[in-house]
């Protein structure tokens, strides 16, 4: 388990070109995006908002499904991948109260959320950070973040429509799309 902030203000490598409320409340303007690993806020000036969120073990996907992503997904980091998107998610109270095996029915038998990912790749390299497990006051139960080439860009937005309308995104009570482009500073 790693954990990982994002910050949004002033510093970072992540210039931020757009960000969207999609469902819910929204967050604060911030210019840039900066990203550091551990459990300890890193210190950053002029904050606009901070998130955290944990890699943790694989949820939802079975042993086939596992291998086959695993085999499929491009690194992070990629020099060429200089598109990022980090999109924080909460799911209602419904979604929580359904068992594991009814949230993997939605997942996958109803929405094909693998399915539809596998798609893209290796094309979209992506890391899931949990937050919901941190404790009760963590804005988000879902950090994702996306990496790919401007020439991937369209791809990426393709994958994000599908998923949005698909019956797992109903459970989505909030939801923030922030794109990005790696810049020096």
């Amino acid at each position: 388990m790693r954990f990982f902030w994002f910050i949004g203000g002033e510093t970072g490598p992540w210039r931020m070109v757009k960000i969207e409320a999609i469902a819910g409340q929204g967050l604060p303007s911030a210019t840039r995006l900066h990203i550091a690993p551990g459990e300890a806020a890193p210190a950053v000036s002029k904050a606009a908002w901070s998130l955290r969120g944990m890699t943790s073990n694989t949820r939802y996907t079975h042993r086939q499904e596992k291998s086959v992503l695993v085999a499929k997904q491009a690194e992070l980091g990629r020099a060429e991948a200089t598109c990022a998107a980090l999109i924080p998610l909460r799911k209602n109270a419904a979604w929580w109260a359904l068992s594991q095996d009814e949230r993997r029915r939605v997942f996958e038998a109803q929405s094909k959320h693998i399915e539809i990912g596998l798609r893209y790749l290796p094309a979209v390299a992506r890391r899931l950070h949990h937050c919901r497990d941190l404790g009760e006051y963590e804005p988000f139960d879902f950090l994702t973040w996306f990496e790919y080439a401007s020439a991937h860009e369209a791809d990426f937005n393709t994958l994000i429509a599908e998923l949005r309308a698909s019956p797992e995104w109903t459970y989505v009570d909030r939801e923030v799309d922030i794109r990005l482009v790696r810049e020096t500073v």
